[in-house]
């Protein structure tokens, strides 16, 4: 098992992918925050880069399969016929490139709602990794406003409030114990993976907790966090 371990937090909104921006940048201090928490994952020359994400299909998921960013919108090139990647590892995937991350690569999705045997398989995982990092993508809750993909559920601020204080403390109980339902009825996109986050918090004490950034332009919580573990 490492002794430590670093751990990034990023959320996965499509407009991550710079090509459906157009001329201007749509969220360019979320981009510019996600770009620092990844740069910091990999300055230390991990052994390897685990990603984590939700998606329909748990499992490994092969690295080099490709981003499909025309289900998005973009008129750009239409991807070969076959699998691709979740939105979820597309958006890590991307981030990790644009950071210059050439090294060993591990893509895993989670399920949505992903129970306790699961998260604790992943979880053994990751940890039985040496010299690996974590780089995990979800986005809280998308009730955040009149405009929001879920409309708004006033709800939605305490819930955002509470995540965002454990990952700025470093307090992994809240995030391991997330109210499961309350996430859902939400469209919390990372309630699993903010779970693992809290499970191997609990095995592995944080040793430093930041927020690094938190927004939520288009009533969607996006939180930016980073963590080392042990």
């Amino acid at each position: 098992m490492s002794d430590a371990v670093r751990v990034a937090l990023c959320p996965h909104p499509p407009l991550l992918l710079r090509e459906l921006s157009g001329a201007v940048d749509a969220v360019p201090a979320l981009r510019t925050a996600c770009r620092d928490a990844v740069a910091d994952l990999v300055a230390r020359h991990p052994a390897a880069v685990v990603v984590v994400g939700a998606a329909d299909h748990p499992g490994a998921i092969d690295d080099g399969l490709p981003i499909e960013v025309r289900r998005f919108g973009t008129t750009g090139p239409r991807t070969e016929p076959g699998p691709t990647l979740p939105q979820s590892l597309g958006i890590g995937r991307r981030l990790l490139d644009e950071a210059g991350w050439r090294g060993r690569t591990s893509l895993r999705a989670v399920s949505w709602d992903a129970g306790p045997d699961e998260l604790t398989a992943l979880a053994d995982d990751v940890l039985g990794r040496p010299g690996a990092a974590l780089l995990l993508l979800g986005d809280g809750s998308a009730r955040r406003g009149e405009k929001a993909p879920g409309f708004l559920d006033e709800r939605s601020f305490g819930f955002d409030d509470a995540v965002a204080d454990a990952l700025a403390s470093g307090n992994p109980g809240p995030l391991r114990d997330l109210d499961t339902g309350l996430a859902a009825e939400l469209m919390v996109g990372g309630r699993s993976v903010l779970r693992l986050l809290g499970l191997l918090g609990e095995r592995l004490h944080p040793t430093r907790a930041a927020l690094t950034h938190r927004e939520d332009p288009f009533g969607v919580s996006y939180l930016v966090a980073r963590w080392d573990l042990g």
